[in-house]
């Protein structure tokens, strides 16, 4: 029934707004809660190995046409004007929901109904905020046990080993 990667869609404000911290860096500068998400996001979906779209609103902004950024590999979308993130993902849904698994996060009760009636799957920002801290501390694990083979095998291999070794994890040829 689904082919190719999963995607997730998350709604950016909806998101912000529900992640203590984010919500109140928001407060402070926008932008940088955003980047916040972003860099949040784009370490998740190498991890998870899965096709994220984050939308934020931008119908309120005049004259704005939509916008598409890319960072680290996340797709980052902000709507054109009178366009709102419900509306977009909405859109985007009809077209790819019954072919690809789709998950929407959100906490959008409105849009969490139209998610289901149109083939996706939903996810609330609460929820979304607690598997990605998982997948964080999950991460965080794996580095640890990472690092401390990295102790025990140090002094039976030699330098250049190690260099390569150091050079490969951190993503040198």
């Amino acid at each position: 029934m689904y082919q190719g990667k999963e995607y997730l869609f998350v709604d950016g404000y909806n998101i912000i707004n529900a992640w203590d911290d984010l919500r109140e860096l928001m407060d402070i500068n926008i932008e940088a809660a955003r980047q916040g998400l972003v860099d949040i996001l784009v370490e998740y979906q190498s991890y998870k190995d899965i096709k994220i779209i984050l939308v934020f609103d931008a119908y309120k902004v005049k004259g704005t046409s939509q916008k598409t950024e890319k960072q680290g590999g996340l797709e980052i979308i902000y709507t054109k004007e009178n366009e709102t993130a419900d509306t977009y993902i909405e859109r985007i849904l009809d077209e790819i929901g019954r072919y690809r698994k789709v998950t929407v996060a959100t906490s959008d009760g409105l849009l969490q109904q139209l998610i289901m009636s149109r083939g996706g799957l939903r996810m609330s920002a609460r929820e979304f905020c607690h598997a990605v801290l998982d997948t964080k501390r999950e991460i965080d694990r794996k580095r640890d046990k990472i690092s401390q083979q990295d102790v025990k095998y140090r002094g039976t291999l030699d330098s250049e080993t190690l260099r390569k070794l150091s050079d490969l994890r951190n993503g040198k040829s």
